[in-house]
């Protein structure tokens, strides 16, 4: 039988991975760090843990890598590259899945899985950072206002803080497959920015435009609610601008042009520092309306997003 104590970092030595680790030492929780780089060993030796390095070419070879790991928290983006060799992975080893993504396809790949999870007596639960978590709560929250909302919109505004690496790869890979909403239960392709909206975070009223954040996915399921948008602050003189490119989006499929801009991304990104995230506020907003057209609004704010994910 697994050890309850054992468990593992996949992408320990990323941005958000090591924020993850920096916290469970606090903790006295001890995880194995891992990853594909070499630089894995160093980041293990100068935080006095275990480490090990492997790529994700074999479902076969992670299971074993998993065998004596009772919970893998995957940080290693974009999760829609690596949760589909992870997972099969944890099912395999009956390894328990955790990691922190916002991107709809790996809740939808997860979900497919569920049946599979329950037969090997694990759970299989993607999106545990601050993508979903908040939002998620509070659209219950808002459902247990308006039992009858058959529409659910919600927002998200950050102030001081700026993506991470991992995260500017996985938006620009995103770009490629165009937006989402829920419109009657199903998950429908939209324009990127297809709309608009002013929303009153509390300490501004800001300009926002749709993304297709998880909610779009997650939040059906958490609420029943048939009718979801999720939309990201960006002024309007930015989203004018976005529209202009998507015209040129479908260039991104070319794999040359993608790996351009991610190198471009690992040159010029500077991570946000610390005394940064001490000064950065995510701030949360919610809308449903029932067939009345009643509403109910609902909002709050955490801190820097990054540390409430590692948290």
């Amino acid at each position: 039988m697994k050890s309850d104590k054992k468990w593992m970092i996949y992408g320990a030595n990323g941005y958000t991975g090591r924020l993850v680790v920096d916290e469970a030492i606090k903790r006295n929780l001890n995880p194995i760090l891992a990853g594909r780089s070499k630089s894995i060993q160093a980041l293990a030796v100068e935080k006095g843990l275990e480490y090990d390095i492997f790529d994700l070419s074999s479902i076969d070879d992670i299971a074993l890598k998993l065998l004596n790991v009772s919970v893998l928290a995957n940080c290693a983006g974009p999760f829609s590259a690596t949760a589909k060799y992870m997972i099969p992975a944890c099912l395999k080893s009956k390894t328990h899945y955790i990691d922190i993504t916002g991107e709809i396809s790996v809740y939808d790949y997860a979900y497919s899985k569920h049946n599979e999870a329950v037969s090997s007596n694990i759970v299989l639960c993607p999106g545990v950072g601050s993508d979903v978590i908040p939002t998620d709560c509070l659209a219950v929250f808002l459902k247990d206002k308006c039992p009858d909302a058959t529409h659910l919109s919600m927002a998200w505004a950050t102030k001081g803080s700026k993506p991470s690496k991992g995260t500017a790869k996985t938006a620009v890979e995103g770009l490629v497959h165009g937006g989402k909403v829920r419109q009657n239960g199903e998950i429908i392709e939209v324009p990127i920015a297809y709309k608009e909206r002013l929303i009153d975070f509390g300490f501004a009223e800001l300009n926002t435009m749709t993304i297709p954040w998880g909610d779009i996915f997650t939040a059906y399921h958490s609420t029943n609610i048939p009718n979801i948008e999720f939309y990201f602050s960006r002024s309007h003189k930015k989203v004018e601008s976005l529209r202009k490119q998507l015209k040129y989006f479908r260039f991104l499929k070319i794999r040359w042009i993608m790996n351009f801009i991610k190198r471009r991304i690992d040159k010029v990104w500077k991570p946000n520092t610390a005394e940064e995230r001490a000064d950065s506020k995510s701030y949360f907003w919610g809308e449903v309306i029932n067939p009345n057209g009643e509403k109910v609004i609902g909002r709050f704010s955490t801190s820097d997003g990054y540390d409430l994910t590692a948290s």
